[in-house]
């Protein structure tokens, strides 16, 4: 059956109605799931297979039936090791359909039909008695319901349920414990991801600088935990202030809380500083003994720097202090996690709080706007000074004394820009609440309120009159928008432009005057786990889930390319940079579609694992920003990427063998299309003979 649903078209701006399966967003959860990711994650596998084998082995040394409760045991990998190691029965609970029918087949493939029962409901409405989901309680509870903040999947709650009503006091569990991890650093290059910087630009009148308001320094900022691959930070970028401090700890085996608590741990500052960022991170314990230990450690704390896992559904925690606060070397000082039910915080405590001590236990919330509008990137984004420079610089070449400009992107300073470079008007269009709002808090901060005016609706439907009957010489944009998920989203910039090319002067000048989508093949570190079918895991058969995942795969979305942060995720460029499509922003959007057909030779050996796609926009014939490479690639290939954009990733096949190497030169030829009514980019890219 079939089904509509409307969208706003990230490109062009409009409503769509668009047809699609009935299990169209059960698809899109596959497609874009961890499932291959952890089924690849070794350490991971191996150091549960090695608990529930320890946790079976200590309830059949008790004479008990060892009876296994598995919570979000999605293919049911966890109950057949359990069953394997010696387990007498599992209840695997599995709330997404679609994952339990396939753990349903996995389980019957594999010969374990008869010693686990696959129950898809949310533990929370798991029955216990005769005539229930479970004859009688558990006395081994297996789970894993852990996200990168350890809480944020709801782990709290749902081992409190399990403990009141689905398992035994004093039952078995694996994992047995989790201890959650903080270090106390100082860091610009992170503090510069949570505030807004003076940003500083050099006129014919002096340096001006475009200062912060008030209330967006005092902010305490999102509530939201910023999730990255840790393991990328250079060590330069960051200075710690503290060792790496125990927090607190959660013993799975026994009645867990869910209540909102706090955990304080006073320290000696290692050097003087300004605190601003607490980088943090959890183990599991499989064991009550804590030998069998699953650790998220970055490669500086880690035990074994050199057998580090690489996994991508865990990674590590960045959290931003409310406020940036001087500690001094060696004066004694107290670090407070706090926690409700799905989210962790911390604060600083000049005092030391009692454990559990209600302090400062309302959960941080935005309060100047500015953290709702801007996602961590886009704060990077913004406070990188070099990127306003190179801005200012191409602006000081386009404007005149009378310029009238019209700025077209989401909550950007580069209106700024064109005032203090000596614009005679500037207009500024700002579509929702939060970015009006938030621009007319900086503007006035900066005494600007009367000087640039705020045009509160889309850009598509300004009139002469929003104009004040002016005609605009320079059309300006980043482009920015922040409903754009993949680099040609920003194209919406195009569209604007030539919705407003009537409000245009003679010998106007847009900026930038044109973009262009550019293209690599890339040989992944890692990245290529989340698309690599698995086959087998521990000795279990999951072909069913890598079908799964392909089959999903072929939904018409999921073909598309995936944005990743690919500073986070190394890779070696294989061909050379191609410039695939062009977009002339001089002229209107054209009516037909833009084509381009061709090969990429690989010019290293390696593998082929997918196509990198971005954007560059010339904003003169002499300066372009790019939002994918930086500089050209090294001699081995390495690749330097934006920090402040996420790249398209084309996988080239998700069946492509991750240990094939190249044996003779091969190419990837390519079909590129930009569809102008749609505002589509589609694609095809595929591994070929190259060119004779």
């Amino acid at each position: 059956m079939k089904v509509f649903f409307g969208r706003t078209n990230p490109t062009t701006g409009s409503m769509e109605w668009l047809e699609e399966d009935e299990q169209y967003d059960y698809h899109q959860e596959i497609a874009r799931s961890c499932y291959a990711d952890m089924l690849h994650d070794k350490d991971r596998n191996v150091k549960y297979y090695e608990g529930i084998r320890a946790a079976v082995r200590r309830v059949k040394d008790r004479g008990q039936k060892a009876l296994v409760l598995d919570i979000g045991t999605g293919t049911g990998l966890l109950s057949m090791m359990a069953v394997t190691a010696g387990a007498d029965f599992c209840y695997a609970i599995e709330v997404f359909k679609p994952m339990a029918d396939a753990a349903v087949k996995i389980v019957e493939e594999n010969g374990f039909s008869d010693k686990i029962k696959v129950i898809n409901k949310h533990s929370t409405k798991v029955t216990v008695g005769p005539d229930g989901d479970m004859p009688c309680r558990a006395n081994i509870l297996v789970t894993e319901l852990f996200d990168t903040e350890l809480i944020g999947e709801g782990a709290l709650p749902s081992y409190e349920h399990a403990h009141r009503h689905l398992v035994q006091e004093n039952c078995e569990a694996v994992p047995h414990r989790a201890t959650v991890y903080a270090q106390l650093v100082e860091s610009r290059r992170m503090w510069s991801w949570n505030k807004l910087f003076p940003v500083r630009v050099q006129t014919s009148l002096g340096e001006k600088v475009i200062i912060p308001p008030l209330d967006m320094e005092r902010c305490p900022g999102a509530p939201s935990v910023y999730d990255i691959q840790l393991n990328q930070v250079s060590p330069a970028d960051f200075t710690p202030l503290s060792s790496v401090l125990p927090m607190f700890s959660v013993d799975f085996s026994k009645q867990v809380s869910s209540s909102a608590a706090c955990h304080s741990r006073q320290f000696e500052p290692l050097a003087s500083g300004q605190a601003q960022v607490v980088l943090s991170w959890w183990d599991i314990e499989m064991d009550p003994e804590g030998k069998i230990k699953c650790t998220m450690a970055p490669f500086w704390a880690h035990s074994d720097p050199k057998g580090l896992q690489w996994r991508d559904h865990w990674m590590q925690c960045v959290y931003f202090l409310p406020q940036e606060e001087p500690v001094v070397q060696g004066a004694a000082i107290s670090l407070v996690a706090h926690h409700d039910d799905y989210c962790v915080w911390y604060t600083l405590q000049r005092t030391c709080p009692e454990e559990n001590e209600t302090v400062h236990q309302m959960r941080p919330v935005c309060d100047c706007q500015a953290h709702l509008l801007w996602n961590r990137p886009r704060f990077g984004e913004i406070n990188d000074q070099g990127r306003t420079d190179q801005y200012a610089q191409a602006l000081r070449t386009a404007l005149m004394p009378n310029s009238v400009c019209l700025c077209i992107s989401d909550g950007s300073l580069l209106s700024m820009l064109a005032h203090h470079l000596g614009a005679k008007q500037v207009f500024t269009v700002e579509s929702s609440a939060v970015s009006h709002k938030l621009m007319e808090k900086i503007f006035k901060a900066n005494h600007l309120e009367d000087k640039i005016n705020i045009i509160g609706k889309r850009a598509e439907l300004l009139s002469s009159t929003d104009l004040e009957g002016k005609q605009v010489s320079l059309l300006l944009g980043e482009p920015f928008f922040t409903t754009s998920l993949l680099p040609w989203h920003n194209l919406y910039f195009w569209y604007v432009r030539t919705a407003v090319d009537q409000y245009l002067g003679p010998g106007a000048v847009v900026m930038p005057q044109a973009a262009s989508l550019h293209a690599m093949v890339v040989e992944f570190k890692d990245l290529w786990r989340i698309r690599s079918p698995c086959g087998d895991c521990e000795g279990f058969s999951v072909h069913i889930m890598d079908d799964m995942i392909k089959y999903a795969l072929d939904f018409r979305e999921s073909k598309e390319a995936e944005p990743h942060p690919l500073w986070e995720y190394p890779c070696r460029s294989l061909s050379e940079p191609r410039r695939i499509l062009s977009f002339d922003f001089q002229q209107l959007v054209p009516q037909q579609p833009l084509r381009a057909e061709g090969t990429m030779e690989l010019r290293r050996p390696g593998r082929s694992h997918g196509v990198v796609l971005w954007m560059e926009y010339h904003l003169t014939p002499d300066s372009t920003v790019s939002t994918g490479l930086l500089k050209p690639t090294e001699d081995e290939g390495d690749c330097c990427w934006n920090p402040h954009c996420k790249q398209a990733v084309y996988f080239l096949s998700p069946t492509l063998d991750p240990k094939m190497l190249l044996g003779s030169p091969q190419a990837v030829s390519y079909a590129v299309e930009f569809h102008p009514r749609t505002g589509a980019v589609t694609m095809e890219f595929r591994l070929t003979d190259p060119p004779n």
